[in-house]
């Protein structure tokens, strides 16, 4: 399993919001460039960058920062936040993105996230937002009528090899992850699943590892220090169970 560090950007800045709740922002000081770096320094091979403006808004406002954090050497970026057009992927593709997350886009037009699929093959992922078993959409300020399940079987079923999955309920609070989400998606989902949401122990780590998890986010815990990342990223490697049946695909 993998261990991807998040870097979360509000107007240019790494901030952690509380249940993705806007209103409940810790903004912190370091640039985003320079977490990216020492992010990498500590071992980690992705990094998980959002625009929070854009997934709220559906624009690139933090395109600038993002495109400095892609210009860093030695480590992958999977983007997220906003992407909701043909545009926006290539944007970001040619930017240097190695993975394009759609999250709004994918519920609201699964076709659209269908077509991009087949266009760019893995380097398309689908972020899925779980809260009270639904697809949130727009930054986690609207539910949708999508079950999670469901969902996400459809987006393997339509060429999507990469799905985030993040319990809103366990975002930012340091309270643990959510298993039987995982396990649940894991036994039924034909992609990679990568979760999201509450990682704040290595016990957490060592969990889902055991569940067979393609990768986890950690978010919170490494900004402030419940979790070492370089002591994350050697307890994934050591823990993690090899699924045959979901190995990695190459990379465009």
């Amino acid at each position: 399993m993998i261990v991807i560090p998040a870097i979360d950007l509000y107007k240019g800045r790494a901030v952690r919001l509380l249940r993705g709740d806007y209103g409940r922002m810790t903004v912190y000081p370091d640039d985003p460039v320079s977490l990216a770096l020492s992010f990498r320094d500590a071992g980690a091979e992705w990094l998980h960058v959002v625009d929070l403006e854009g997934a709220r808004d559906g624009t690139t406002a933090n395109f600038d920062t993002i495109r400095r954090i892609l210009s860093v050497r030695g480590v992958k970026a999977e983007v997220g936040g906003g992407i909701r057009s043909a545009g926006t992927v290539e944007k970001y593709a040619a930017a240097g993105a190695r993975r394009v997350i759609l999250g709004t886009a994918a519920v609201t037009r699964p076709g659209f996230a269908a077509g991009m699929a087949r266009r760019y093959g893995d380097l398309i992922a689908v972020g899925v937002d779980v809260r009270d078993g639904k697809a949130a959409v727009k930054g986690w300020t609207e539910v949708s009528r999508r079950g999670c399940l469901d969902f996400c079987r459809e987006m393997a079923g339509c060429g999507v090899r990469t799905i985030i999955c993040t319990d809103i309920s366990k975002d930012g609070v340091l309270g643990g992850t959510n298993p039987g989400l995982y396990r649940e998606l894991a036994a039924a989902v034909d992609a990679r699943i990568v979760a999201s949401g509450g990682v704040s122990s290595l016990g957490d780590i060592q969990e889902l590892c055991s569940i067979g998890l393609y990768g986890a986010v950690l978010g919170k815990a490494i900004y402030t220090g419940d979790i070492k990342l370089a002591e994350a990223v050697a307890s994934a490697k050591e823990w993690s169970v090899p699924d045959d049946s979901k190995a990695d695909y190459p990379l465009p």
